[in-house]
């Protein structure tokens, strides 16, 4: 009997301990795919607007035609300076890479490490009206570490929606659109986290002569389904930005963001400050280079996921627009 009991303490002992085994790396798995979360927000390639009909890029500027640096030399030029046609396909490659300060967005122990994240996609953003555009585009984004290979992920977007532009309200642009979203494991389709949302936008730009513009707005992405439903959230922020060209080639930009962040299962809601500062050289029509800064402090409702990180880096990136 003493020999039977022995055993059936052995196996219970046993049983909790993978029991303990299991619940901690579901654990440790959802706080992973939280933080992935993050870090794929805070290191994402930029992204502009697609249906800005007053882009300068397709030659209008403000309802107007762009402006020239020769336009001082042959006077006004409102009715013959040529306006570009409106080019509805945007394929781009940029190869970004980065110096994080706490590469797992953790409270305590932070380590430090480097990593690149390369990225294509593909936008069409028809004109429907003057200021109506409709949007569809993918994108895949792979996020190599260099200490810390094991974090290495990937994510994929596919994006559809629609811009309105408001002439005669300031100009100001409302988005509303519905984002897939897929983050898997490095390399490869496999996914460790998939998220269906809507989100909707509103921004009032303010422009000061040709080369300034102070932005302000707000954002709120709504989550539809999310598997596993763990790490489900929904997203508010607020934002003020500034641009100003220095040049029809350099280009300046801070953008500041509150975000509040509410985690349905998990009874936990984060507020977030991250402050960007950019800047982007113009080579040439096509390729253009940039440096970013992004600094970020998130106070959560379970302080234990509280985190301060610094981000730095820059990116090479390719643009065709047809």
């Amino acid at each position: 009997m003493p020999g039977v009991v022995h055993l059936f303490g052995l196996r219970l002992a046993a049983g909790l301990l993978a029991t303990m085994v299991l619940l901690a790396s579901g654990a440790s798995l959802r706080a992973q795919q939280v933080t992935v979360q993050d870090r794929a927000q805070l290191l994402r390639s930029p992204t502009t607007s697609p249906g800005d009909p007053y882009s300068e890029e397709n030659g209008v500027d403000n309802g107007r035609a762009a402006e020239s640096e020769n336009d001082a030399d042959v006077g006004e030029q409102e009715i013959l300076k040529r306006v570009e046609r409106y080019e509805p396909f945007t394929a781009s490659v940029a190869m970004p890479f980065y110096y994080t300060s706490n590469v797992g967005l953790v409270r305590t122990g932070e380590q430090s490490d480097m990593l690149f994240a390369p990225t294509a996609g593909v936008t069409y953003a028809p004109r429907l009206t003057k200021t109506l555009y409709a949007s569809l585009s993918v994108q895949q984004q792979e996020f190599y570490y260099d200490k810390f290979s094991a974090l290495n992920f990937g994510s994929f977007d596919f994006r559809a929606g629609l811009s309105l532009i408001l002439p005669n309200v300031h100009n100001l642009m409302l988005r509303a659109e519905y984002d897939y979203n897929r983050l898997t494991v490095s390399n490869s389709f496999s996914s460790f986290f998939e998220n269906h949302s809507l989100f909707f936008s509103v921004e009032l730009p303010f422009r000061f002569g040709r080369a300034q513009q102070i932005s302000v707005g707000a954002d709120t992405n709504v989550s539809l389904g999310a598997n596993p439903s763990a790490p489900q959230r929904d997203e508010f922020d607020v934002y003020a930005g500034y641009a100003v060209s220095l040049t029809r080639s350099l280009s300046l930009g801070a953008v500041g963001r509150l975000y509040i962040r509410d985690y349905r299962s998990l009874n936990r809601t984060d507020v977030s400050e991250v402050l960007a500062l950019t800047a982007n050289y113009r080579i040439n029509k096509y390729f253009s280079a940039g440096a970013a800064t992004t600094l970020a402090w998130s106070q959560s409702s379970k302080s234990v996921f509280d985190y301060e990180v610094a981000n730095i880096g820059g990116a090479l990136s390719l643009t065709f627009k047809f």
